[in-house]
């Protein structure tokens, strides 16, 4: 049984894959009342997620072009909420934890449990900006924003800005994200700044947590984030590259599969 706070993050994620989601689909996909989906709708729109409209929400953005992030949380979407819960749970109260970007990193913020969601419980400190959304919809967080300059295809801040107010942070864990993941590659990304931004992200951390679907593992990509021997617990989907696996276990890395 899901908690109302995932409930409204599902149906945020709902609109902006589809644009449009009803009321009656929303009741009957939850299994929880119309009255109850109208006050998440309320909700929802009040954060600036959706727009509310007659029988149902529409995306903010209606009318445009999906964004290239938007298009990539599609992918594996539920696949990515299973790691994401399993990467979550890591978490415990009074930890200070960096998140990088990405849409399986901001599946994690989406299911960080609720009784670390009450004040202060924990800080968090990222460059997503759906992971700031995600944070500060809870009950006063301690949230740090880093600054820098925005990518909207990463939904990111990245840049000289970023990294100097990393380099200032010491943190109990950090959540990255990749493009493809592979012993000999390591975790790489498609976009060099975004690359630094990651891997200041992991020299400022005691517990590096890299979580990715499972057709990112084997695969190599553009630019490399660190090596895979920085990264102390992989988090990945069924049907991942066994080899692979086999090889990060070799390396002393927890691998768990969700």
């Amino acid at each position: 049984m899901i908690t109302a706070h995932q409930r409204r993050n599902e149906i945020a994620l709902l609109v902006a894959e589809n644009e449009h989601v009803s009321v009656a689909d929303l009741t009957a996909r939850f299994g929880v009342t119309d009255v109850s989906i109208r006050r998440d709708l309320m909700i929802l729109e009040d954060a600036g997620r959706l727009r509310r409209i007659h029988g149902g929400a529409v995306a903010m953005s209606m009318g445009r072009v999906p964004s290239a992030y938007a298009l990539k949380a599609r992918d594996n979407r539920e696949q990515k909420a299973r790691i994401g819960a399993a990467a979550a749970g890591l978490i415990r109260a009074g930890d200070v934890v960096v998140f990088d970007s990405g849409s399986t990193v901001a599946q994690v913020a989406a299911h960080v449990p609720g009784q670390l969601r009450r004040s202060s419980a924990i800080t968090v400190v990222t460059s997503s900006l759906p992971v700031m959304a995600e944070i500060a919809s809870w009950d006063g967080p301690h949230l740090i924003c880093l600054g820098g300059l925005y990518l909207p295809d990463y939904q990111a801040v990245v840049g000289p800005r970023t990294v100097a107010d990393l380099r200032d942070l010491s943190a109990d864990l950090v959540f990255i994200g990749c493009d493809g993941l592979s012993v000999d590659t390591g975790l790489t990304t498609p976009h060099v700044l975004v690359a630094e931004v990651a891997a200041t992200m992991v020299s400022s951390a005691r517990r590096v947590v890299a979580v990715a679907d499972s057709t990112k593992v084997g695969r190599r990509g553009f630019t490399p984030i660190v090596p895979l021997s920085a990264v102390q617990v992989l988090i990945t989907g069924e049907g991942a590259d066994a080899v692979q696996l086999e090889r990060a276990r070799e390396l002393g890395i927890e691998v768990i599969l969700a």
